[in-house]
């Protein structure tokens, strides 16, 4: 279906935080932008589609995807990554630098943005590194990663511990007003560690991350941002102690926003059981008082918005013993569900208050035209049945890697359509 075709949502529950809007109601789609109304002459050759008893939402915004192409594709590739994202309410992703590939150039830039236009389903918005080859050494240059078009700089994979590093990082993102992303993590103290370092690390005999590697980090960001008053994003937020400097840094007024992962919001390190290693993630699943505090910061507004922090991982990669198991989840095609289980349905959050953390929020962070179902807005839509129960499967899910936290699973809440700027990218 091409972007000029016109579409007629009718019936649904529109649930748009950027309005307020939370009503039965219709949602009309012509040349690609949300209209108040069709002509006759559209009505006509519209595609109706009955959204009764689903809801209607603006398309979900990704902070933190890994798209393994060039390079590691049996992973995953913009195709199938971009399929998932479909499939999971997603429009518009960030695509950030990994092990596998540096985006620290503008050439790197333009050729990541080129394989997305030839075979991404949804928007992908690259993000650069901070430093050069990501090894936390000099600073990448971050102007032109902007001008290539970056959304962001991050060393998203061993974090930047440089504090001097970030501090100039943080003075040049006010330059090119460019957003910043850490993940917060001290790699001196999790050299060895496999997972959350607590009862159920010693149980199982496997060596610990500490919370410490986190906070110390969200410390020192919190410190910096406050010396250059610069704006810092911080990624998948998983300590409750981090909970807890993050919102008294709020209250001081410093630009901080943060994530979390929908999997940290469901699960704990007690389901990693007998060793299991779809469960292995990097930063590690906690104890259940981190979980309950991540929960409290998303409701009180500590924490920004909920990121995918989707990492494919091969069956074959994640088939070994969990020392030697990479770190990974895929997890674009279950966050909404997963986010869901954990905040609706146990009545922590109601549904416009999630749809705002996975689609407004995350926009405002990246400060892109997106999140709304405003009139003239790009015709970004998902529209989701929260009730739903599904079950999901490895051989079912879209992605390229089947390393799912919650494979087996019973979730509620499922996508039935997605329009990516009016078209039609997801349908089941």
């Amino acid at each position: 279906m091409s972007a000029s075709d016109c579409i007629l949502i009718r019936n649904g529950r529109i649930v748009d935080p950027a309005s307020g809007r939370d009503e039965i109601g219709d949602i009309a789609v012509a040349d690609g932008k949300i209209v108040p109304a069709l002509s006759a002459e559209q009505a006509a050759r519209a595609r109706v589609v009955d959204a009764a008893g689903t809801v209607v939402a603006p398309g979900f915004v990704d902070l933190n995807a890994h798209i393994y192409q060039p390079g590691k594709t049996a992973r995953e590739t913009f195709a199938s990554g971009t399929a998932a994202a479909a499939a999971g309410g997603f429009t518009t992703l960030v695509c950030t630098p990994d092990e596998n590939i540096c985006i620290d150039n503008a050439g790197t830039v333009r050729l990541i943005r080129e394989l997305a236009d030839a075979d991404a389903c949804v928007r992908v918005l690259p993000a650069g590194n901070i430093t050069l080859g990501g090894k936390g050494e000099s600073l990448a240059p971050v102007g032109a990663l902007k001008k290539a078009g970056c959304v962001a700089i991050t060393d998203s994979v061993g974090g930047l511990v440089n504090n001097e590093i970030m501090r100039c990082a943080l003075d040049y993102s006010k330059m090119f007003d460019i957003a910043v992303f850490d993940h917060c993590q001290d790699s001196s103290m999790t050299a060895s560690g496999v997972m959350h370092a607590g009862t159920v690390s010693l149980r199982l005999g496997l060596r610990g991350l500490p919370r410490a590697a986190e906070d110390i980090v969200v410390s020192s960001d919190i410190l910096l941002c406050e010396a250059t008053r610069a704006r810092l994003h911080l990624q998948h937020i998983s300590s409750a102690r981090s909970v807890e400097l993050i919102r008294e840094a709020k209250k001081l007024g410093t630009k901080i926003t943060a994530e979390v992962s929908p999997q940290h919001l469901l699960l704990t390190d007690e389901d990693v059981g007998d060793y299991d290693t779809n469960k292995k993630i990097n930063p590690p699943l906690r104890a259940e008082a981190d979980r309950r505090a991540l929960i409290a910061g998303l409701k009180d507004g500590t924490i920004d918005a909920v990121a995918s922090d989707h990492s494919p991982r091969t069956p074959t990669e994640k088939d070994c013993e969990f020392d030697y198991a990479p770190f990974g989840v895929i997890s674009l095609e279950t966050a909404l569900a997963v986010a869901l289980e954990a905040l609706y349905r146990s009545g922590e959050m109601t549904l416009p208050q999630i749809v705002e953390k996975l689609s407004l929020a995350p926009a405002k962070i990246l400060g892109i035209p997106a999140g709304t179902l405003a009139e003239g807005a790009p015709a970004d839509i998902v529209v989701f049945d929260p009730d739903e129960a599904w079950t999901p499967r490895a051989e079912a899910l879209r992605s390229n890697s089947k390393n799912c936290a919650v494979l087996g699973r019973t979730l509620h809440g499922r996508v039935r359509l997605t329009l990516c700027g009016g078209k039609i990218v997801f349908e089941r």
